[in-house]
């Protein structure tokens, strides 16, 4: 039932497409570039890919291939050049993705981490609120990336102000997160806004502070971390493709949630395959803590994060609507009778 509520749904896409568009594949194998970064808030790709979900659910009709990136610009780019069809991201880099092409070029089709972000600083760096952060040498993982924004956002609303090439009242240093963990061993920076699992590896194994834990700024707590991202073009062409890329991707999150200690334990050797190094058993557990694995996109709010990034100069006036596009995850809730998932007025569910 599950499989056939999305080839419903897939054909009801594609036919508003062109006639080879509509059968997925135009009579031969289709081509899926995902990508994704070596990071515990991209679990659900880490522990999908390990488990063989995704493979499963594409079928073999559908050849993978995936690309890991430090940062969500990056990422965008790979999508504007063609490079790349879908990938795990941050709402920030999402959100630019859909202004900058006039909102033609990407759809959020599935929320997939929230939570599990904030400001950590360095012991003896002089930093106990926000205030003394005037002056500080401080840290992201690059412009305009959700981190990035978060931290400007932060500064700006205590006064703080910061231009986009990182002067002002306090210095903004635009590092991959493995650089970071670096600059703030050796007291470099004094501090950074990062996501997890580097934000437990500056407490835990450098033994910051976290001064703002990001959740304490949004409303119940929850804030949209990793989006499910995909080309429109991708999209249009092959919905039953994209249909199967969101079925895959609920199942490792459903996998993840109801198997936490085995889950921790296949991302931990996941990211040691990617990066060359397992985290501590400690770092893993503090930070699944902060930590929601969710379909939901927190759609609701995306215009408080693009609010953000206009307010700090690194977007203009945006309309977000028509940026998700929830019908064929919540034709799959539906199927199995569970809850769909909103929107937030921002396009079709």
């Amino acid at each position: 039932m599950r499989r056939l509520a999305f080839i419903l749904l897939a054909g009801a896409l594609a036919a508003c497409g062109s006639a080879q568009a509509q059968d997925g594949s135009g009579g031969g194998k289709v081509d899926l570039r995902l990508g994704y970064y070596p990071t515990i808030t991209h679990a659900p790709a880490i522990a999908g890919l390990a488990q063989g979900f995704f493979a499963r659910s594409l079928g073999g009709n559908v050849h993978l291939t995936t690309e890991v990136f430090n940062a969500g610009p990056a990422e965008v780019e790979a999508i504007f050049g063609g490079a790349l069809d879908a990938g795990y991201i941050g709402p920030n880099p999402a959100i630019n993705a859909f202004v900058k092409s006039k909102g033609a070029a990407v759809r959020i089709v599935s929320g997939a981490a929230s939570g599990g972000a904030g400001l950590v600083v360095r012991q003896g760096s002089g930093i106990s609120d926000a205030a003394s952060l005037r002056g500080k040498r401080l840290a992201s993982p690059q412009l305009g990336n959700t981190q990035d924004v978060a931290l400007r956002s932060y500064l700006a609303a205590h006064g703080i102000h910061v231009t986009t090439q990182g002067s002002g009242d306090a210095t903004i240093t635009e590092a991959d997160n493995a650089t970071i963990l670096q600059l703030f061993a050796s007291g470099q920076i004094d501090g950074a806004w990062v996501p997890e699992p580097y934000l437990s590896r500056l407490v835990d194994d450098e033994h910051g502070t976290l001064l703002v834990d990001e959740s304490s700024l949004w409303p119940g707590g929850r804030f949209p971390t990793t989006e499910l991202l995909v080309a429109t073009s991708f999209l249009t062409a092959h919905p039953d493709v994209v249909a199967s890329l969101v079925a895959a991707n609920l199942e490792s999150i459903d996998w993840i949630n109801a198997n936490p200690a085995q889950a921790q334990q296949v991302v931990n050797a996941g990211l040691k395959q990617l990066t060359g190094k397992a985290l501590s058993t400690a770092v893993v557990a503090d930070a699944w803590k902060r930590l929601e694995f969710s379909d939901d996109p927190v759609a609701a709010a995306l215009s408080k994060e693009a609010g953000n990034a206009h307010g700090v100069g690194l977007l203009g006036a945006v309309d977000l609507h028509g940026i998700v596009d929830l019908r064929l995850l919540n034709q799959h809730l539906r199927a199995a009778g569970r809850p769909t998932v909103s929107s937030g007025g921002y396009g079709p569910q």
